[in-house]
């Protein structure tokens, strides 16, 4: 067995998908411990010519080409293939860290840990351009459960998978997948993750930067697709509440952290989507996918549960009444 796997999915990336790759070989690592598996999840552009030279340059790269099947099904069949100790899955539009893999890469084999969560930068194109080099501090980490890294770590508009190593017979055991064919499929995967894992190591080492603002980013376009998918976001979330075993405390925050996503939910339904009728079948359709789902945790969420169960017809109505009443509170 090698020591690691790390998982690029590559889509319509070709001017990123470069810099991505090389960050992965600038990490000091012997090529005979880790591979890398390059999944091209059916990309039309210049991705896979971008990094052609690059490929045979390198014994431990695989390609795995499919149709575009999505960005969760690519880490599905990437999971399937490796064959590391741990893995690692960045985005291919974002950046490892100058050497920062090697050292959580070493406490990840020495402990055996199921999840080493590391930290990470958010940048721009024109600030990831100008970047001379990233000088790191003295390592420290703490060890932990799964449970207090779920209580104390895991922050719900942050399920990001590319900033943690995954012991790969962890995901296996526990028969941990992406939800085919969604965005934002980090978020039931990382809940999952931390509420199953049973020893951690959490660490304020930097290790990854993420790109923000690109345009054509899965986490900043919106369309009514795109829309379609927070149902089942929601949904896939919830059905963790009926795990056996969760404390009082995890389910707690794991249901605080599903109001969360419902919140980004009407959000974005409110400000980017126009269609009322359309909003409403997407209310209707989180009820039908989560019949059981509602929210108690203080008067706002009760309010929100009982206005988007009972009418879903006048809950936008009610939505903004909220926001001009906001809006005048903080005049």
């Amino acid at each position: 067995m090698i020591d690691l796997s790390i998982i690029v999915p590559v889509y319509n990336v070709e001017k990123y998908v470069r810099p991505c790759i090389e960050s992965i070989f600038k990490q000091g690592l012997d090529d005979f411990r880790f591979e890398v598996i390059i999944v091209n999840d059916g990309s039309t552009d210049r991705s896979m010519e971008m990094i052609a030279d690059i490929i045979p340059q390198h014994h431990n790269i695989t390609v795995i080409n499919q149709e575009n099947l999505s960005l969760s099904v690519a880490r599905n069949n990437g999971i399937a293939a490796a064959k590391g100790e741990y893995i690692l899955m960045p985005d291919s539009d974002d950046l490892l860290i100058e050497n920062s893999l090697p050292i959580l890469l070493e406490r990840a084999l020495e402990t055996k840990v199921d999840l080493v969560v590391a930290d990470f930068l958010k940048m721009t194109d024109e600030q990831i351009n100008n970047l001379q080099s990233i000088p790191h501090q003295d390592f420290s980490m703490q060890e932990k459960t799964g449970e207090e890294l779920f209580l104390e770590d895991l922050n719900p508009h942050e399920c990001f998978v590319w900033r943690t190593l995954y012991r790969r017979d962890f995901i296996l055991d526990n028969e941990l997948k992406f939800v085919p064919g969604i965005y934002c499929q980090d978020v039931p995967f990382t809940h999952e993750a931390y509420i199953k894992a049973k020893r951690c190591i959490r660490t304020p080492w930097l290790l990854y930067i993420y790109r923000q603002g690109r345009i054509g980013a899965a986490s900043i376009s919106f369309s009514k697709k795109r829309a379609l998918h927070y149902p089942i976001i929601i949904s896939k979330t919830w059905e963790l509440t009926k795990l056996k075993g969760l404390t009082p405390k995890v389910l707690r925050k794991l249901k605080n952290d599903i109001y969360t996503s419902f919140s980004v939910f009407v959000h974005d339904i409110y400000f980017g989507i126009k269609d009322n009728k359309f909003r409403i079948h997407l209310l209707k359709e989180i009820r039908r996918k989560t019949p059981n789902l509602f929210f108690s945790n203080g008067l706002d969420q009760w309010v929100h549960s009982i206005s988007f169960r009972i009418f879903p017809n006048l809950y936008f109505y009610f939505v903004n009444l909220n926001i001009l009443l906001r809006k005048k509170l903080h005049r």
